[in-house]
């Protein structure tokens, strides 16, 4: 499973889309870190390098990361399909549910490796404006962008790692949802477009304040949200996950190749 694993992790790098994700996520901290209309935005200036990273995260988990991953995890599969070598590959030695199951730990994987890159990009974007004690905030932290005072380096670090591991984490269903559509329409293109369209829905449920606290979508702003109410959201992504890794194991079996 492991050496299948390793495998699938590595036609990850052949996929068009990773590569325009690549690029977008290298452009997308630059323009925030030195664009002059950054104090119209969000009311103040950029005083240190570790708001950067910050700034990068809180932009781009509205619509930009979910949008790469839902490409990216329906493409891992399509990929198979648009080659047609789907056929050839299920004639290995594996069944198809261990197949399947590569495919969904490389997914899982993907939102953290891609959270590390932009993470790694940004702290780079940002040496100009350094990386001491400064008075403000990273605004991922209690404070946001303003801050509660003097914070340290240490500090600003643990606030970014946190925020960018629960961000990562947050997206897990996401790209899962996306494998999903995709085993059911079996078409790259179908999975993600049924993917966003999912989560532009969920995002008109808001007023439902009953559905809110359960929507897929609520769980993407789990990176700002405090430590001690992290249990039933943890318990909620655990549960999608479980749901939609399942459901594409279960009718992947039942497909007509």
């Amino acid at each position: 499973m492991f050496k299948l694993s390793s495998i699938e992790f590595g036609k990850l790098f052949h996929l068009t889309s990773l590569r325009f994700s690549l690029i977008a996520l290298i452009l997308f901290p630059i323009l925030w870190a030195y664009a002059p209309g950054i104090f119209q935005v969000y009311g103040f200036f950029i005083v240190s390098g570790y708001q950067v990273p910050a700034l990068s995260l809180l932009s781009s988990m509205e619509f930009l990361l979910p949008l790469i991953i839902a490409v990216a995890s329906a493409e891992l599969l399509g990929l198979e399909l648009a080659h047609g070598t789907l056929p050839t590959v299920l004639l290995r030695p594996v069944t198809r549910s261990q197949w399947l199951l590569a495919k969904i730990l490389v997914a899982i994987l993907y939102p953290f490796a891609l959270l590390a890159f932009l993470f790694v990009v940004s702290l780079v974007t940002g040496v100009f404006y350094g990386y001491g004690s400064f008075a403000g905030g990273t605004g991922v932290g209690a404070g946001g962008l303003l801050g509660q005072g003097i914070l340290s380096a240490g500090g600003a670090l643990a606030e970014l790692g946190r925020a960018y591991m629960m961000a990562a984490v947050s997206l897990i269903p996401i790209s899962l949802l996306s494998i999903l559509f995709t085993v059911i329409f079996m078409n790259a293109a179908g999975g993600a477009l049924a993917t966003l369209a999912l989560l532009i829905s969920m995002k008109l449920l808001i007023v439902f304040p009953g559905l809110e606290p359960y929507l897929l979508t609520t769980q993407l702003n789990a990176y700002v949200a405090p430590i001690g109410n992290l249990g039933i959201t943890f318990a909620l992504i655990a549960l999608y996950a479980a749901i939609f890794a399942a459901s594409s194991v279960i009718l992947f079996e039942r497909k007509d190749f």
